[in-house]
């Protein structure tokens, strides 16, 4: 995982990943600053090592010399062996009120170099900036088209509209067709203020040449759709954004470019926390990577890079997320799951029974957890679980034995819902607020077979995850428990646990920890 270091007073932003000759290159933002753009590279896209920063701000004067916002890097399709990294720029003449899209070239991923952007000032073209106080724009030169800026034919292009500040940016570019497009997060310049998020098209009409286009979708329902993804996987076509109103990644799909966008029923990739969701492939297939942000009020803080999860397309079209095969491959022991047995003596109703491949936990009363002997803290927890009776089970993790403070997951089989919860004592809180119980993430699936499901449960350093019938339903990061029992619970119920296995995993490390990537 990667996260910047305790103390530094700096975060990961958005992000972005390429994979190439067997590296991962991490491009990402640095908050709450913004001043440049850090490049860090990975051979298994769990450890990373940082390298020279790609970017930074402008000098004085010039169109992105403010803040730098998310960026994407892809082949440059006219110059073989070449990369072009499109970027979102901020200038202090505009009070970071007008986002324009920028880019830059490189030969290696490592050394980059902005494209030139011509400068007018009074309708004359200087040799360099003139520094005064008024009137020092960043405008569209004929030879480089640089920095791109939204048409007012199409989406909001002036301050003094909508909400008195411009949304252009997040570009993805893609080629489709022979012909290159490069997306990015804007508004159409009519309709309810806070309705008017769009993903806006941009073609490139020759080599670094671009015209804006009509927007690629608008939905009509939220103020921004950010850090856009378009992919095609065999012949359907996926529109993937991060939408700010509840911090979750969603999705559309078309069969053609050009006809309505559509929603599954669940459209969902990550719950919410996951933002800025970012798409790669590498040579096993599609990953989506996104930050996960620990602090709900502040996301400019306690940033964190989790593992990447698989994306896949299941029979019936919808996008499925799945767990990141290279955590599985940091398995260092597998723990008896006959050792599996209640957590204390209190309640002696319930039973733990063991016949072959079969566990049956059972408890005709209240709340009753079956654990695993030792305190884990690094592990993968698996089981097919079959739920019998009218009642309720659930996943323990992280557990205290004495007092049962920990991390509580409620499943409903049924209904297919999961809820984390760390559910504990308040410290040195007195009377009502001695108790602390707080939802973490809840996650939702579908199954045919009500009362059955294959679980994957996984703590890894903060980082936690729950599968359901292989698909990533849970996906967070919280440090509130570091170690503690694992296991199961049941109220009133019984579950039959088939092929049960709990594995210890070799522990996280933070970047740099490991040997460099050469």
């Amino acid at each position: 995982m990667y996260i910047e270091s305790d103390g530094s007073r700096k975060s990961l932003g958005d992000v972005d990943i390429l994979y190439h000759e067997g590296i991962y290159h991490l491009f990402h933002l640095v908050l709450p600053n913004h001043d440049y753009i850090a490049h860090a590279i990975s051979r298994d896209g769990l450890y990373w090592i940082r390298v020279e920063n790609a970017l930074f701000i402008g000098h004085p004067g010039a169109w992105d010399d403010s803040m730098l916002w998310t960026m994407h890097v892809s082949a440059d399709p006219h110059r073989p062996g070449h990369w072009r990294m499109f970027y979102t720029g901020i200038s202090r003449h505009d009070r970071g009120l007008k986002q324009r899209i920028g880019m830059a070239r490189s030969e290696d991923l490592y050394n980059w170099t902005k494209a030139d952007v011509s400068w007018t000032h009074n309708g004359k073209q200087p040799r360099k900036p003139i520094i005064e106080p008024t009137n020092i724009v960043a405008m569209v030169d004929s030879q480089s088209c640089l920095p791109i800026e939204p048409s007012p034919q199409h989406y909001e292009a002036d301050i003094d509209e909508g909400r008195n500040w411009i949304s252009w940016r997040d570009p993805f570019y893609l080629r489709d067709q022979g012909k290159g497009w490069l997306l990015c997060s804007g508004r159409v310049n009519h309709g309810p203020v806070v309705r008017r998020g769009c993903v806006a098209a941009i073609e490139e009409t020759g080599v670094d040449q671009f015209e804006c286009r009509k927007a690629l979708h608008h939905p009509g329902m939220y103020d921004d759709i950010e850090v856009p993804n378009l992919i095609k996987i065999a012949d359907e076509y996926y529109l993937i954004g991060s939408i700010r109103e509840d911090a979750k990644i969603r999705y559309w799909h078309t069969k053609q470019i050009g006809q309505p966008w559509q929603s599954y029923s669940d459209n969902v990739l990550l719950g919410q926390g996951n933002y800025a969701g970012r798409i790669c492939e590498d040579d096993r297939g599609l990953l989506i990577w996104s930050f996960f942000s620990q602090n709900d009020l502040n996301r400019t803080a306690s940033n964190i890079l989790p593992p990447p999860k698989r994306l896949v397309r299941n029979p019936a079209g919808f996008l499925r997320v799945q767990t990141y095969e290279k955590i599985l491959q940091r398995v260092t022991k597998t723990i008896d799951a006959k050792s599996l047995c209640p957590l204390g003596t209190e309640v002696p109703a319930g039973r733990c029974e063991v016949i072959g491949p079969r566990t049956r936990l059972a408890g005709i009363s209240g709340f009753e957890a079956f654990v695993f002997p030792e305190n884990e803290h690094d592990f993968r927890l698996s089981a097919t679980a079959r739920l019998s009776g009218a009642g309720k089970c659930g996943l323990v993790l992280r557990l205290d034995r004495d007092s049962r403070d920990g991390y509580y997951v409620s499943l409903d089989l049924l209904k297919g819902v999961a809820q984390l919860r760390a559910w504990g004592t308040n410290g040195g809180a007195t009377g009502e607020h001695m108790m602390k119980f707080q939802t973490l993430q809840s996650g939702f699936w579908y199954t045919e077979t009500p009362g059955v499901a294959d679980l994957q449960l996984i703590a890894w350093g903060s980082y936690i995850e729950l599968s359901i019938d292989q698909r990533v339903v849970l996906s967070l990061a919280n440090h509130e428990y570091d170690s503690g029992a694992v296991g199961f619970y049941i109220e009133s119920a019984e579950v039959e646990l088939e092929n049960l296995q709990l594995d210890r995993l070799d522990p996280p490390a933070q970047s740099d920890e490991h040997l460099a990537v050469g």
